[in-house]
């Protein structure tokens, strides 16, 4: 059982990839044969991955048109950022509140990690440690309910960079404001600190609608 586990979460990491990068585009149907064959695992483990990413809302299963990649719709995009806006506030509040030495160690390590890559322009390693911003700043919120939720919302929003294809200068705008979250963390400054993701999150939201064409 402990080896099916293993490979199920393999299967879910390659195919969640897949469709974040958007190498499976958004209403692609999904062919459970060739993932087999390209990941090199069982059948029942590309299944029951694919089952994982219906409930993170990254696939669509259904009697009549089968196993799709999901789409984004207007509508499930407002009730993502409905979800996401009061939630990383309250995350960054919390993390002001309670991050341990440790915690800000790392998130330390990840400015300092940005600021030696970011003049290469790479979007790929910049949207990666965006990522791993926020999962250092989700642990330093010390709320597991908190972190598992906004890790499901990070896929999402992760695929969401790239069907934006955002502009390089945007995003390191994006993570400029990492540094000053962990100042405002390693003052304890829980106010800032939230203004600032809140700010962040809304600028997001903003280039999402611009690119897709909803405003």
């Amino acid at each position: 059982m402990e080896l099916e586990r293993i490979d199920t979460q393999k299967a879910y990491n390659l195919i969640k990839e897949k469709i974040i990068t958007l190498q499976l585009k958004p209403g692609a149907p999904i062919d459970e044969d060739a993932l087999c064959a390209e990941t090199g695992l069982t059948p029942t483990a590309v299944r029951e991955a694919l089952k994982w990413l219906a409930h993170d809302h990254l696939v669509d299963i259904t009697p009549r048109h089968g196993i799709r990649v999901a789409e984004a719709n207007p509508a499930e995009l407002r009730e993502l950022f409905e979800m996401r806006l009061p939630l990383e506030t309250l995350c960054a509040r919390m993390a002001a509140e309670r991050a341990t030495a440790d915690d800000i160690v790392v998130m330390d390590a990840l400015v300092r990690e940005y600021e030696r890559v970011k003049g290469a322009g790479n979007v790929d390693t910049l949207l990666d440690l965006d990522h791993r911003f926020h999962s250092a700043l989700a642990d330093a919120a010390h709320n597991r309910y908190m972190r598992e939720t906004l890790e499901r919302f990070f896929g999402l929003s992760e695929r969401l960079w790239y069907l934006a294809s955002p502009q390089i200068d945007w995003v390191l705008r994006a993570l400029d404001r990492h540094a000053e979250l962990v100042q405002a963390i390693k003052a304890r400054d829980a106010e800032r600190a939230a203004g600032l993701m809140h700010q962040h999150v809304l600028d997001f939201q903003a280039l999402v609608e611009r690119a897709l064409g909803l405003v």
